[in-house]
């Protein structure tokens, strides 16, 4: 995408829309989901939703892969105890979904498997269908989690909040 066509994007294109596709009533499915699915292991999930980013951002350059990393020490999703964090950002202007993840799942997981998350999001979002794309990829992530970091059953403390935030 072109930086003009990223400027447009980020002023004109869907991204009034973020309340419209993230109600609350689905805001609160998404904090179960990423709450239940945490009991299956020791990794921890954030969603950061940012409806557009600022066209000075996007004229100095910076993308929704930069982006992602930047709200990721902002959220500090890297304190963990395991260094297993992993933040599902949606950049809803650029329709761009990036993961990042702390170093210690990073070395375990595939980027191939993160991608083929972002790929069905990506698709079920174009279909317009938010919910099942949204709550399917915090599945997907709770699936790599548990294979990697099982809990093995034990109970284990929350060290992030579970809610989406709205940026």
């Amino acid at each position: 995408m072109s930086i003009s066509q990223r400027l447009f994007a980020n002023l004109f294109d869907g991204w009034f829309q973020l309340h419209r596709r993230f109600p609350p009533e689905l805001l609160d499915d998404i904090t179960a989901a990423i709450a239940d699915g945490e009991h299956s292991h020791l990794g921890e999930l954030r969603l950061a939703i940012e409806s557009r980013l600022s066209a000075l951002d996007v004229w100095a350059g910076l993308d929704a892969q930069t982006r992602a990393r930047q709200v990721f020490g902002q959220l500090s999703v890297w304190d963990t105890e395991h260094n297993c964090g992993v933040l599902l950002y949606l950049l809803m202007a650029e329709h761009r979904i990036e993961i990042v993840a702390d170093r210690g799942i990073a070395r375990r997981v595939k980027p191939e498997e993160w991608t083929s998350i972002c790929t069905a999001m990506q698709e079920s979002f174009a279909a317009g269908q938010w919910r099942t794309g949204v709550l399917h990829g915090i599945t997907e992530v709770h699936a790599l989690l548990a294979t990697h970091f099982p809990s093995h059953g034990k109970a284990r403390p929350d060290e992030l909040p579970d809610q989406p935030v709205l940026l």
